[in-house]
């Protein structure tokens, strides 16, 4: 199962640059330890590029760090940091998201369980979609399929999610034109 992590990215850098100011410098929070850092730092590099915008990375190593990468975030005047896929920031999900709110910085995440915890805005791949899939793939090999000859399966569903009490804590104002894409709006 594939969920098109890195390939997300440019569209999370452009969702990003709508809540912000066109001269608002964007953020990417990455681990350069982390096997993807490389790939997901080009794809963001890229997309800042073709949308004229600034791009800070932002690098951490490890929880240690989240709190300095927050307040940095902060002291550079980052409009919105984007976060990439990587599990080791799902394990400290709320750590994060209360590290955003505490420095005021709009974050844009990968998926809703941060949203649902507080944090402001996701674009990412449906778990609950992804989970069906591979359902669908265990009933497969419980029939008599062999795991080994079925084809690598991709996300088909991706979710744009919005928490409006955190975007007003913020002080943000979420464009409509975002409101209208998104599956699903927290008040």
């Amino acid at each position: 199962m594939s969920f098109l992590a890195a390939q997300l990215i440019p569209k999370r850098v452009e969702l990003a640059s709508q809540l912000v100011a066109p001269n608002a410098t964007l953020g990417f929070l990455g681990r350069p330890n982390e096997p993807r850092y490389e790939a997901d730092r080009k794809e963001a590099e890229a997309a800042g590029a073709a949308l004229g915008r600034k791009l800070l990375f932002l690098e951490v190593t490890g929880a240690n760090d989240l709190a300095t990468a927050f307040a940095a975030a902060r002291g550079q005047h980052i409009g919105v940091l984007v976060m990439p896929a990587d599990p080791f920031f799902n394990s400290y999900r709320n750590q994060i998201v209360a590290l955003a709110a505490q420095h005021a910085v709009p974050t844009f995440y990968e998926l809703r369980h941060y949203i649902t915890a507080g944090g402001l805005i996701s674009y990412g791949a449906s778990l609950a979609s992804a989970y069906r899939q591979v359902g669908v793939y265990v009933g497969r090999i419980l029939k008599g399929e062999k795991a080994g000859e079925l084809p690598m399966v991709q996300s088909t569903r991706f979710e744009l999610v919005i928490n409006l009490k955190t975007a007003k804590a913020l002080g943000l104002q979420i464009p409509d034109k975002l409101l209208a894409l998104a599956d699903e709006v927290i008040e």
